[in-house]
């Protein structure tokens, strides 16, 4: 069977990433890059063989199965709604959009169209996490009383777009909070409510820098979630879930749990492989494409992540605990 076509519009640092991805799928390849930057455009195109585009919309004029978003997020709703208006499938990098009406107008023109669409979020694609998803679901830890979240390092921001809130929509509670969210709802299902705190700023930019946030889900878990683009914790682990029977870490180079009966830790895995997760989310669309198997994030969870973002916050705003609201989601 021959390989899906894909399309790339954004050649920014997160490219590289998909570039490398791409070159080690046997069921997807990276045939077309487009860029506001023609010449970004054409050394990624370069590296994987394929041709360069200084807008996206030339891509229309390409055979491709499927298109990438991964420009900023203010034009992920133009750039995406474009390709799905013309009957082509779209994976669109996180955060899915800025507000929650743009989110429903891309899940809206998905099902208008009827074609594919969803969100990329890596981390449901990391093979740990995917198995301490099952170790989980099997009752190992028993009932999970506490869940915790951790993306702490110092990035200067002080001259990238994520720190821009008219193209970012926020700072790190959009940016890195969205993977949060997601990874939240991926264990524990949906999220009720949410607390945020603003812990302050160490780099002088007018978006939120160091974030705290709690998510009480659907199922009475209280999830904690710390957020900094100004402090390099060096934490081991970026997810830990504390059961009733043990507990998990699931970490940077090793994930493990152990039992409460038990002095032994249990090692399941190497922890966080990027490339891995992006060949993941990649193969994971194309075979939906085919109708292969099923979307691991599905519209509803694209839409449920803005959702949650917002509700974020106008908790951080009022600085009290803020109700999500959840609307069906309007694609399939």
């Amino acid at each position: 069977m021959s390989k899906l076509k894909f399309g790339l519009v954004g050649a920014g640092g997160i490219a590289q990433a998909y570039a490398q991805a791409f070159s080690e799928s046997k069921c997807c390849e990276l045939v077309a890059v487009a860029d506001v930057r023609p010449e970004a455009a054409a050394a990624l195109a370069e590296i994987v063989g394929g041709k360069a585009y200084g807008d996206y919309k030339q891509l229309a004029d390409v055979e491709l199965d499927a298109v990438i978003v991964a420009t900023p997020p203010s034009t992920h709703p133009e750039i995406a709604c474009f390709f799905m208006d013309r009957g082509t499938p779209v994976l669109c990098e996180k955060p899915l959009c800025t507000t929650v009406a743009d989110a429903e107008k891309m899940l809206s023109s998905a099902k208008r169209n009827g074609v594919l669409f969803t969100m990329a979020s890596k981390f449901r694609y990391c093979e740990d996490v995917i198995r301490a998803k099952a170790i989980i679901a099997s009752g190992t830890l028993g009932e999970v009383l506490q869940f915790e979240n951790a993306f702490t390092a110092r990035v200067d921001m002080s001259k990238r777009w994520n720190s821009d809130a008219e193209i970012s929509g926020g700072g790190v509670l959009i940016d890195n909070g969205t993977h949060s969210v997601d990874i939240i709802r991926y264990f524990l299902g949906g999220i009720d409510s949410v607390l945020v705190v603003d812990a302050g700023g160490t780099q002088g930019l007018a978006v939120d820098e160091n974030v705290k946030m709690f998510a009480r889900t659907t199922g009475g878990v209280t999830a904690s979630v710390d957020l900094t683009w100004g402090i390099n914790k060096e934490l081991p682990n970026f997810i830990s879930i504390y059961g009733s029977n043990g507990t998990l870490h699931i970490g940077w180079r090793e994930s493990k749990y152990k039992l409460t009966s038990s002095p032994d830790w249990t090692v399941f895995g190497s922890g966080y492989d990027k490339t891995a997760s992006f060949k993941g989310k990649i193969e994971n669309f194309g075979n939906a494409i085919r109708g292969k198997e099923d979307l691991l994030i599905k519209p509803a969870d694209a839409l449920a992540s803005v959702q949650v973002i917002d509700a974020a916050y106008k908790s951080m705003r009022q600085d009290l605990w803020q109700l999500v609201v959840e609307k069906a989601a309007a694609a399939r």
